[in-house]
């Protein structure tokens, strides 16, 4: 046995299922989901910033389904592995640009709200950068990751294979 077989042993394997169905009992709140997300994903956004907002979103839930799904989202999109890796420090690291970081103090903001509301600071940093379509659907993809987050958190949905 190597040290790799070793190691791979030793590692916790992914749930074959999630805990909770929710889907089955009640199809229509998936359709809807389905629904919301969809409109946000036809939006205009770029989709290498979309994912960087939904990784990090979902970095501050502790979603390791949707964690997992983004980043392999980002690279198929052409994003850095480099700019993965520190994404949870992007405030001291020169990686990213001033609407990147615009746009991700917002997506941290709303994913937080609760530590204290979305602060006009961020509303006004997002404002230069974005126009009023652009900052609309940049909270509306906020609003839907967060959902997708305690959706999948709630269910634990099991990791796909790798």
């Amino acid at each position: 046995m190597t040290a790799t077989d070793s190691a791979t042993e030793t590692r916790p394997r992914a749930r074959a299922r999630a805990r909770v169905d929710l889907v089955r009992p009640w199809p229509q709140g998936m359709e809807a989901m389905r629904a919301f997300s969809g409109a946000v994903r036809e939006a205009s956004l770029d989709p290498i910033l979309a994912n960087l907002m939904k990784q990090r979103a979902s970095q501050l839930n502790g979603c390791a389904y949707c964690l997992d799904m983004h980043a392999k989202e980002s690279r198929a999109v052409g994003e850095d592995q480099q700019r993965l890796d520190v994404l949870a420090a992007w405030r001291e690291v020169d990686l990213f640009t001033d609407r990147e970081r615009a746009a991700l103090a917002l997506t941290e903001a709303i994913t937080l709200v609760a530590d204290g509301h979305v602060p006009d600071e961020v509303i006004d940093a997002a404002r230069e950068h974005f126009d009023d379509r652009e900052l609309a659907e940049l909270v509306f993809a906020v609003v839907v990751i967060n959902a997708w987050n305690r959706i999948a958190i709630t269910a634990r949905m099991p990791l796909p294979p790798a």
